[in-house]
C-alpha cells in the first residue's frame, strides 16, 4: 500500500511517498481502507522530534475515517462498516489498523469529510469542556486559539451547551470574524486579553480557561483567573512551557488541570467512547461543524503540513487518500 513515511526529523520534506507494507491484525483490530485523515498540530511536532525519540521510519497521523475492510474475530465490527479512528501507527496511508477500543462507528448521514475532521478535536473538546472543565452555563470562559480545530469546536460546544460568555484568543484580529462564527461572544488578541477579559467581567476574571498555548499565555492567564477558577491546560503550541507558583493557586482557592488525549487514548481508551458517540451524534444531526480549510491529497503531506506551519487558515486541514 502507499503511505506516508519519514526515515528522520526536520521540515516538511522529510515526509516521504512510499510503498509499505499493508497491515496485519489481531482478534481485536480492524483493517480500514481510509478515506480522509486529519492533519493536526501534534504531527507537525512529531515531525519534528518535538515529543521524543521516533522509531523510524514511522507513519504520522493520530485519526481516521473510512470503511472497514477486514474485522477481526473479537472486533465487535463488520466489513463494510464506517468509522471512525485513532490507528495504531499512524493514519498517513492507504490502509490503517485500529483496536476497537479507539474504532467508532458513523451513520450514513455523516459525510467523510466532516467525520474525518472531528476525531481528535471533537471528542478532546467534548472531555475538556464537560468532564475536565465542568463549564456551567453561568461561566465566563477564556479559548485560547480560537481558529484552530479544538478551539472552533470549544466554542460551537459552549454556545451549544449554552454557556453565557465565551471569549476566544487569537493571534491576528484578521480571524476574528471567522471565531465569531463559530459562536464567540468576543475575540482577543494573546497581547490584550488578560485586561479584556478583567474589564469585561468587573475585575473578577473567568470561571475556567481552556489553555493549549502555554508559555507567556499561561501567566497571563492566571493574571485573569477568578477566584475558584479553573485553568485546563492540554498543550504548548508555543513551543515554551508555562510557568506558575503554588501561591498562585492556593489562597485564591483556584486549580490547574491537565489532560491528554494521547496519554488517554494509551491508558484510558473506556473514556473515549461516551465523549465519541456524543459527537458523533452532533455532527451527524449538523448541531455542530468543522470548516474545511483545505483538503490536500496523500501525495502532498508535505504542503499541508507547511500551511499549518503558517498558521494561515481557519478550521481543519485534511488529507484525502
Amino acid at each position: 500500500m502507499k503511505a506516508v513515511i519519514q526515515h528522520k526529523f526536520g521540515d516538511s520534506h522529510v515526509l516521504q511517498w512510499a510503498e509499505v507494507e499493508t497491515p496485519t491484525l489481531n482478534e481485536e483490530e480492524v483493517l480500514i481502507k481510509t478515506a480522509l485523515t486529519s492533519v493536526n498540530y501534534a504531527d507537525i511536532k512529531s515531525r519534528k522530534g518535538n515529543k521524543g525519540k521516533g522509531k523510524f521510519p514511522f507513519t504520522l497521523g493520530l485519526d481516521a475515517a473510512g470503511t472497514i475492510v477486514e474485522a477481526g474475530e473479537s472486533s465487535g465490527f463488520e466489513v463494510g462498516d464506517r468509522v471512525i479512528a485513532f490507528p495504531i501507527g499512524g493514519s498517513y496511508a492507504e490502509y490503517v489498523k485500529a483496536h476497537k477500543h479507539l474504532t467508532f462507528k458513523i451513520p450514513e448521514s455523516l459525510c467523510f469529510e466532516q467525520a474525518a475532521a472531528m476525531p481528535t478535536v471533537s471528542i478532546l473538546s467534548y472531555i475538556l469542556l464537560h468532564e475536565i472543565g465542568q463549564v456551567k452555563k453561568s461561566d465566563t470562559i477564556v479559548v485560547h486559539s480560537g481558529a484552530g480545530g479544538v478551539g472552533s469546536m470549544l466554542v460551537q460546544l459552549a454556545k451549544l451547551a449554552g454557556v453565557e460568555n465565551v471569549i476566544a484568543t487569537v493571534g491576528n484580529l484578521n480571524k476574528e470574524d471567522y471565531v465569531k462564527r463559530m459562536g464567540a461572544d468576543r475575540v482577543c488578541t494573546y497581547d490584550t486579553f488578560s485586561e479584556e477579559v478583567l474589564q469585561l467581567t468587573n475585575g473578577k476574571g473567568a470561571h475556567v480557561i481552556f489553555d493549549s498555548v502555554a508559555g507567556e499565555v499561561t501567566t497571563a492567564s492566571l493574571d485573569c483567573l477568578a477566584l475558584y477558577g479553573t485553568l485546563v491546560q492540554f498543550g504548548n503550541s508555543s513551543g515554551s512551557a508555562g510557568h506558575f507558583k503554588t501561591s498562585d493557586v492556593h489562597s485564591s482557592c483556584r486549580n490547574v488541570k491537565g489532560f491528554s488525549l494521547g496519554t488517554t487514548r494509551k491508558h484510558r481508551p473506556d473514556m473515549l467512547a461516551p465523549a465519541a458517540e456524543q459527537v458523533i451524534d452532533l455532527f451527524a444531526s449538523g448541531k455542530v461543524k468543522l470548516p474545511i480549510a483545505k483538503i490536500f491529497d496523500l501525495s502532498e503531506a508535505a504542503q499541508a503540513h507547511d500551511l499549518i506551519e503558517s498558521r494561515k487558515y481557519e478550521g481543519k486541514v485534511l488529507i484525502r487518500v
